[in-house]
């Protein structure tokens, strides 16, 4: 029960922030304008439910709520309040997240949202380079942390800012700005938000959404813990209902339509990644680690002949994938289409030891020995690959065709990189052949993945069912980062999936080229 004092001190706070100024997309330069949610579920409750000593009852805050919601913004404002507003001596604020990446979208809304007010920026200081600013009224701060760094002395927090709480790698620096560090603080604040993370019933996260859930349906009771949850139930909500899509998304109207959820659920329906990634981003409803990338269906829909003949000459990009020494290694060809209707062939060459074809042929029932006689796995003398027969298929490849770059991950390939490249250009010419490193994260891999994956959807390749390449498709899950973006994750994978690898990454440099193309094709600039 809200009493007219608590009222009376949440309105001050919407006060405060509504005399802010918004300063992104179309709001940039208008009023920051509370909305129904942001005043009902969290503003007012929060800060309006008082204890019998006239201090705030609650010293929690969770706020689980799908991307793009506004809850970056309202966070940022809410800060700013207890850094400017709050009657505390000396305020520290602290936004913190899984990195500093992270937690400096919301100090950039703060930021931006301080230089937009006359007042503020009369005693407020932006040190931008160390994502701080400080209040020298009251001697207070704001700081990004995060668990990259930060330190562990020192701290005294009157307001902390936990941002998507899902992408904190472990419970540390929960532990360390929230457990008893409220003793010199009558009214310390802590807000964490999250949308969805992968579930983890280990991580903080899911312990802390537990908790907000357990509060929220009554099994539990802690009077200083808000939740505040807009989340679907996998058992009871079906991801297809509209009603469902309205309830979760209480800013639906305002910052985006229904419309643009509808057509982000059609394009999801076509992608798998991108259907997981709808469950847990617009209806927060958390996924497993493991999810597979590529429908097989539509993987052997893509099982079109290739002339091999006719690819003679032709442009091509290479990905090289080596394992250890005893193991698989794949080196993997993309032929780009010569016009709009045409395909994209691939190539590839599978690689193992001798002893190695015939230990996982008799005792972990792999086809090896098989695929060796159809002639689609090389063996290389002894128990340990011989490189040197992956590097002579490399450079015959290289007269057979136009081959302009290889991508490679560097963790067992950086001396053979070197090699092919002292062959092939000794000179290191800047438009000549070139070894790529491509890093083995969601950073290098997640586009060439994804539009991969769209153009296998569409059958617009043609991989001749190579059946190595077919058994590394159906092994392959995918690992997904704090935004959603994607990389092969060999530890979970069932099987091997290094042929897969090989491809995304030849299908990176692909992608790189076609885009530089494009930068000097509008430049109207000549390439000779």
């Amino acid at each position: 029960m809200i009493s007219e004092e608590g009222h009376r001190k949440a309105l001050r706070v919407k006060a405060f922030i509504e005399n802010l100024e918004c300063t992104q997309g179309e709001w940039a330069g208008k009023p920051f304008r509370l909305m129904k949610w942001q005043w009902e579920d969290v503003i007012l409750p929060l800060f309006g439910t008082l204890r019998e000593n006239g201090l705030r009852q609650y010293r929690f805050c969770y706020l689980e709520i799908p991307k793009k919601n506004g809850k970056s913004p309202l966070s940022a404002a809410m800060g700013l309040y207890g850094l400017c507003a709050d009657n505390e001596a000396s305020p520290e604020v602290y936004i913190a997240a899984g990195d500093r990446e992270q937690a400096g979208y919301v100090f950039r809304y703060a930021a931006q949202m301080t230089r937009a007010n006359e007042t503020l920026m009369k005693y407020l200081k932006i040190l931008d380079s160390r994502k701080r600013i400080i209040n020298r009224r009251n001697d207070g701060f704001m700081q990004v942390l995060s668990s990259e760094s930060y330190t562990k002395h020192g701290i005294n927090p009157s307001f902390l800012i936990f941002d998507e709480l899902h992408a904190q790698p472990n419970d540390e620096l929960w532990n360390t700005l929230v457990s008893g560090t409220d003793y010199a603080r009558k009214q310390q604040v802590v807000i964490a938000m999250s949308t969805a993370g992968i579930w983890d019933k280990e991580s903080i996260w899911w312990r802390i959404r537990e908790k907000a859930r357990q509060i929220r349906e009554g099994i539990i009771v802690q009077e200083n813990f808000l939740p505040v949850l807009y989340i679907a139930n996998p058992e009871k909500d079906n991801p297809e209902d509209e009603e469902v899509w309205k309830r979760v998304n209480p800013s639906l109207g305002y910052i985006f339509t229904f419309d643009k959820i509808k057509e982000q659920f059609e394009e999801a329906k076509k992608d798998p990644v991108e259907y997981q990634n709808f469950l847990r981003f617009r209806l927060n409803i958390p996924i497993k680690q493991l999810s597979r990338w590529v429908p097989m269906d539509k993987w052997d829909k893509c099982n079109k002949p290739i002339n091999i003949a006719s690819l003679g000459g032709r442009i091509c990009y290479g990905g090289l994938d080596i394992s250890s020494k005893i193991d698989l290694s794949a080196f993997v060809l993309v032929f780009p289409p010569e016009n709009e209707d045409g395909l994209y062939y691939v190539l590839c060459k599978f690689y193992c030891p001798e002893e190695g074809i015939l230990k996982r042929s008799k005792i972990e029932g792999v086809h090896y020995d098989i695929w060796q006689q159809q002639g689609f796995l090389t063996a290389t003398p002894g128990n340990v690959i011989d490189y040197e027969w992956i590097e002579k298929d490399i450079i015959e490849a290289s007269k057979e065709y136009q081959l302009l770059q290889i991508g490679y991950d560097p963790w067992n390939a950086q001396a053979t990189a070197t090699r092919i490249m002292n062959i092939l250009n000794p000179t290191n010419f800047e438009n000549g052949f070139q070894m790529v490193e491509m890093r083995q994260g969601t950073k290098t891999l997640n586009e060439p993945m994804k539009d991969l994956l769209v153009n296998i959807m569409q059958e617009k390749i043609a991989h001749g069912g190579h059946p190595i390449l077919r058994w590394n498709a159906d092994n392959i899950v995918t690992r997904l980062d704090a935004n959603g973006n994607i990389a092969p994750d060999k530890e979970k994978a069932t099987e091997k999936i290094d042929g897969i690898v090989a491809l995304i990454m030849a299908w990176g440099r692909a992608m790189f080229d076609k885009k530089q193309e494009s930068i000097y094709e509008s430049g109207g600039l000549t390439i000779l």
